[in-house]
């Protein structure tokens, strides 16, 4: 008796195959092997019921924007939850030490290009942050920028 799994009483040139055929053909004019493969039924296809997008934010309160001054980057948290919320955010990091200052501005970038929002300095250490779909017009940064100019 031999090690092998096949029924004895059949020979290999009797095996079917269970792959799609292939066969292997010569372009007349190049000596490039061209694979043709036997078609395949069409498998069926089940729509996807409708989902919204997960970056897009639920409706927001667009008269509201947060300013916040973190004095740690351990306040990126809520700067990400009023952003997420939709919620425009005024981030004054004036307050902080520089190392983390530059943290939270990486934190802040990695945060618009994920919600496809928009940031923008407004002074040296004021930045805006704008979910997507939130314009803000050139009097509304100039009253931001002013209202941090005119601070006593």
């Amino acid at each position: 008796m031999s090690d092998t799994p096949y029924p004895e009483d059949v020979r290999d040139d009797e095996m079917t195959e269970t792959v799609p055929a292939r066969e292997r053909e010569r372009d007349a004019e190049s000596s490039v092997a061209v694979e043709r493969y036997a078609e395949a039924p069409e498998a069926s296809i089940t729509p996807l019921e409708g989902r919204r997008p997960v970056g897009v934010p639920r409706t927001a309160d667009l008269t509201r924007i947060v300013t916040v001054h973190p004095r740690t980057y351990n306040e990126a948290r809520t700067i990400g939850e009023h952003f997420r919320d939709g919620i425009p955010v005024i981030m004054n990091l004036s307050d902080m030490e520089d190392s983390d200052a530059k943290r939270l501005v990486d934190f802040a970038a990695g945060l618009i290009f994920g919600l496809r929002g928009a940031i923008e300095r407004v002074t040296s250490k004021v930045f805006l942050l704008s979910p997507s779909g939130v314009v803000v017009t050139a009097e509304d940064k100039e009253r931001i920028a002013g209202g941090f100019f005119n601070q006593s």
